[in-house]
């Protein structure tokens, strides 16, 4: 896990055109998405998809991935982050930021990481520290293969999407959690820090993963 130190970071949606301040306290943040071979050592089998032990895990939900956090937290003998409830739209899932296990990270963690102190579109040139629709050859590709940003996080931007533990907008769009980082399959205008995506928290598909976080 890669230490965050504190700070602030200013979200925008593009949508609705507003901006917001949000001040993020200090974390850990894992340096590449939550692999194949991880899951299934964890989880005991991994979802079926095209992901190989080496590349992100994919075609897992935001339900599904809250369910590793504390899977993972359990094993490691760790306060579990989350309590989870019946409602098949998750809204009942409660996060306790206090807790030393493991969680996703929230949206303005996700983004201020990314960034890592940049204020660009990206942290570098996209063909070298992500991959997206320009050089994956159509493919999800292995973890940690592309330049990092100036914390040492991999693929922040671009190979898969990753879960975040933020509603989107619950008087808009209800259940749906947010997502960001773009894909193996994306274009260069979705693969920025900023782009902010968002879907029920049951849908799996084929290049939306996660990426482990610990508060402290």
């Amino acid at each position: 896990m890669v230490g965050i130190p504190a700070g602030e970071i200013v979200l925008r949606d593009e949508g609705t055109r507003s901006s917001w301040p949000v001040e993020v306290k200090a974390f850990r943040l894992a340096p590449v998405p939550v692999t194949g071979e991880f899951y299934r050592a964890v989880m005991g089998a991994v979802p079926s998809s095209s992901a190989g032990p080496g590349t992100p895990v994919t075609e897992v939900s935001w339900l599904a991935a809250v369910r590793f956090c504390n899977v993972l937290s359990d094993a490691a003998g760790l306060a579990r982050c989350y309590s989870l409830g019946v409602d098949p739209d998750g809204l009942d899932v409660v996060c306790d930021w206090s807790a030393g296990g493991w969680r996703l990270p929230s949206e303005a963690e996700w983004e201020y990481a990314c960034r890592a102190g940049d204020s660009g579109v990206r942290y570098g040139e996209l063909a070298e520290i992500g991959w997206y629709r320009g050089n994956s050859g159509g493919a999800v590709r292995e973890v940690g293969t592309r330049a990092p940003n100036a914390w040492g996080l991999h693929d922040m931007i671009g190979n898969v999407w990753e879960w975040c533990w933020d509603l989107y907008d619950p008087r808009v769009y209800g259940a749906y959690r947010v997502f960001r980082g773009g894909g193996a399959y994306d274009v260069p205008r979705s693969c920025r820090a900023s782009c902010r995506r968002r879907s029920h928290p049951s849908l799996r598909i084929d290049d939306l993963g996660f990426r482990l976080a610990r508060s402290g």
